[in-house]
């Protein structure tokens, strides 16, 4: 990376960067090995912990008249007194952070040189010691620092929002520094940042409200502002300074300078400030959570030198900053999100008294809006869609839903530029350019989608943020940094608003909330299951008891009158006769009602004898019996394709075919009585457990079943006519029919065009075998 050569014969120097330095690899340019340091101080690698010098930088004989050959491979004892040795040695015993700036001096010949030593432990393990000349004796001043920042820090807990205590920070550290420009660059998630703050001489132009692409600090830059929180340039111009090691050393690792405050930086970046007008820069580093946040740049259009001490100062500000940092941003906006949490608590009551998520959202649509600032929301529950204000059409979100199905990361999915990772979405920016969505459940797709509109936005870029470009005579492009800096206004297109992070946050309490909701509900109904369960239980024993109890009785009265009608039928009148033979009538019905009570109560509580069970023979003896029943050329049974293997209690399934095909001709006023068996292809339904269930259906021509009736006419005893007409019959069957199903873990439908025929469908466990 360093283009001079300083023939030493005697020392190694290391290349670490062979290809030519442009903005095509910056991003690769390894910033924390360059090296070289700039010129203003001295560095020492000094082994650990007998402090032998290993490597020393190429100026020593300018600042102490030594060439730095003669300092390779020396104890530092060479170039300090004992005295200075042993300070030096305390101070590694302690914490680096607490004990810099050492003070030492150096005697050459007749003059005494006054550094301030900085000295760290590098990643490599070794001690690195950088010496700035001081222009006199001092001492670090616990008291003048107390007195710095007390007055700074008080002001700045004062300040109530990010705005105040941005601009008190920038005027203070003006102050302090002298600078002729101070900043606060923020940056936003894409790695681009923006000029909130900035203190300056009036006859410069202002940055304030400037945008600076991602490309303008290379994300290893970033990493290093984290680990290093501040860096100086006193002078743009200085001429890089090798870093030098004995000739044994070449197999030696590059030396990390990550933590240097000597450390050379980046060409790259020297050619931008200087296209910037800058000749001295200080960068002091603005972490939060572990995040570059931003940091506080300070610029200077001469060179210029910050004493150590001073940039401590400046450095404990920025510290301070950050840690005030979390509570100032969680001020930002405050009004706003309280009148969020206000909706979130009324939108969550109403939720709860509601039956359905979805009654609680169409009750409560104008506030779900209010509750993202959004313009649009959809709720999505499988295949039914509310579409609530302005959102895009249902053929458009049906592919949208289908895509974002898979998109979810943590339950959610947030951008404000929809048509960047989902090019459909261009089609209707307009009303959808920004997408916040939450997932409530994985099994089903149940989501929530608010939707806000294009907004067109005018960012004011520090000159075009696109780089100036050259091809080379071999064809490739060589990039260069900016040269103008001047305002250059963009118009972005297909963005809506960004979404807050405190609005993601709230979506995820929604979110919550509705999982709450939703577990309470499915609580409550498990409860009300168990107690239906017990109560039919019950009600199974009880019509049990009952029906087998009032048999006996009813038997006496049927089988006395039967023996009155014998005995006395010449002794009575024909109006006693007609009395009498109604009474027997009457009891022969009432004992038909007994008698499916009881089979309806048994079919709660016998155990099922579940088999593998051919249908083609079960339904051939079937049909073996309507045809002694009916004339041949009345009826119509068919089979159009073999049945498959199911699983279920023979009698009992035998029962419901019996029942289904016996309505299908019973209920039938046509010549020829016509009833298909068949099965859908193949769909499978899946319960929780996995069990495959086939969907089997019996279709008549017979008289149909108005649609009002559908769900009546699987209530016990309701017949839809009257006991003479088709036949009587107790209305029971169907009830019968439904609970075997059911016992079977099946369900069963149906679909009717009166006078045209009947449809049912019942599902019934499917045999894998």
């Amino acid at each position: 990376m360093n283009s001079h050569n300083f023939n030493l014969p005697s020392t190694t120097q290391f290349e670490l960067f062979p290809e030519p330095l442009s903005l095509n690899n910056c991003d690769r340019e390894l910033i924390h090995l360059p090296g070289t340091i700039q010129s203003h101080g001295i560095l020492f690698v000094l082994s650990n912990p007998d402090l032998n010098i290993l490597q020393v930088s190429n100026n020593t004989e300018v600042y102490l008249g030594i060439p730095p050959e003669q300092c390779l491979g020396h104890p530092l004892s060479f170039l300090f007194a004992s005295e200075q040795l042993l300070a030096l040695q305390e101070c590694l015993e302690g914490t680096f952070d607490q004990v810099n700036p050492v003070q030492l001096q150096v005697q050459i010949n007749q003059d005494i040189k006054v550094f301030q030593g900085i000295i760290h432990r590098s990643p490599q393990n070794y001690f690195i010691l950088e010496l700035e000349p001081t222009a006199e004796k001092e001492s670090p001043n616990f008291l003048n620092f107390y007195e710095l920042t007390k007055k700074v820090f008080l002001k700045l807990q004062k300040t109530t929002t990010l705005a105040q205590m941005c601009e008190v920070l920038i005027q203070e550290i003006q102050k302090i520094t002298k600078f002729d420009r101070v900043m606060i660059y923020r940056f936003f998630s894409d790695g681009s940042g923006t000029v909130i703050a900035e203190e300056k001489r009036e006859d410069l132009e202002p940055y304030l409200g400037l945008h600076y692409p991602d490309s303008d600090i290379p994300k290893q830059a970033k990493q290093l502002y984290i680990l290093n929180g501040l860096r100086l340039i006193p002078d743009i111009n200085y001429q890089p300074v090798p870093i030098i090691s004995m000739p044994s050393d070449t197999a030696t690792e590059p030396l990390d300078l990550s933590f240097s405050v000597l450390r050379s930086v980046s060409p790259i970046h020297r050619e931008y400030l200087k296209n910037m007008g800058v000749a001295a820069s200080l960068s002091i580093s603005i972490v939060n959570n572990n995040q570059l946040w931003g940091l506080i740049a300070c610029h200077h259009y001469s060179p210029k030198f910050l004493s150590y001490s001073l940039r401590t100062v400046c450095e404990f500000l920025g510290q301070a900053m950050s840690l005030e940092l979390p509570t100032k941003v969680e001020h930002e906006n405050l009004d706003y999100k309280l009148s969020l949490k206000s909706l979130q608590a009324k939108f969550t009551d109403i939720m709860v008294q509601a039956e359905t998520i979805m009654d609680a959202l169409l009750q409560n649509q104008e506030d779900l809006l209010k509750l993202m600032a959004a313009e649009g929301a959809v709720f999505v529950q499988d295949e039914h869609l509310i579409l609530i204000g302005k959102t895009p059409s249902s053929s458009e979100l049906e592919p949208l839903i289908l895509w974002l199905s898979d998109q979810f990361k943590n339950h959610t999915f947030v951008t404000d530029s929809l048509s960047t990772v989902y090019p459909p979405a261009a089609n209707f920016q307009a009303v959808a350019s920004g997408l916040l969505a939450i997932s409530i459940t994985k099994i089903k797709r149940n989501f929530i989608l608010w939707f806000r509109p294009e907004q067109l936005q005018y960012v004011n870029w520090a000159g075009n943020p696109d780089k100036p470009k050259r091809i080379e005579e071999d064809g490739s492009l060589t990039i260069f940094p900016r040269k103008s800096f001047a305002l250059w206004q963009e118009t972005v297109q297909g963005k809506s608003l960004p979404w807050q992070p405190f609005e993601i946050e709230a979506a995820l309490e929604v979110r919550s909330a509705l999982v709450s909701i939703i577990l309470q509900k499915a609580d409550e109904l498990a409860a009300i299951n168990l107690d239906l369960q017990r109560t039919n239980s019950e009600l199974d024993a009880f019509v049990y008891i009952a029906s087998h109890d009032l048999k006996e009785p009813l038997r006496g009265i049927h089988n006395y009158s039967t023996f009155l009608l014998e005995d006395y039928g010449q002794v009575l009148d024909e109006d006693g006769v007609y009395k009498l033979q109604t009474l027997v009538d009457l009891t022969k019905r009432m004992e038909d009602l007994i008698n499916s009570l009881l089979h309806f109560s048994r079919l709660g509580r016998q155990e099922l004898k579940l088999n593998p069970l051919d249908l083609n023979q079960l339904i051939s003896r079937i049909i073996e019996l309507f045809q002694m029943s009916y004339a041949a050329d009345t009826i119509n049974i068919v089979i159009p394709r073999t049945l498959p293997l199911i699983r279920g209690d023979k009698i009992l399934i035998q029962e419901v075919l019996t029942n289904l095909i016996s309505n299908g001709l019973k209920y039938n006023e046509q010549l020829i009585k016509s009833v298909e068996i068949g099965y859908l292809d193949p769909e499978l339904l899946i319960t929780e457990e996995t069990q495959p269930f086939l969907t089997l259906y019996i279709r008549d021509n017979g008289i149909g079943i108005p649609l009002k009736h559908h769900d009546t006419i699987f209530r016990i005893f309701k017949r839809l006519h009257a006991r003479t007409q088709y036949g009587g019959g107790t209305g029971a069957g169907l009830t019968i029919v439904k609970k075997i199903i059911e016992r079977h873990g099946g369900t069963i439908w149906l679909n009717s065009i009166p006078h045209e025929g009947t449809t049912f469908y019942f599902t019934l466990p499917y045999f894998l075998g």
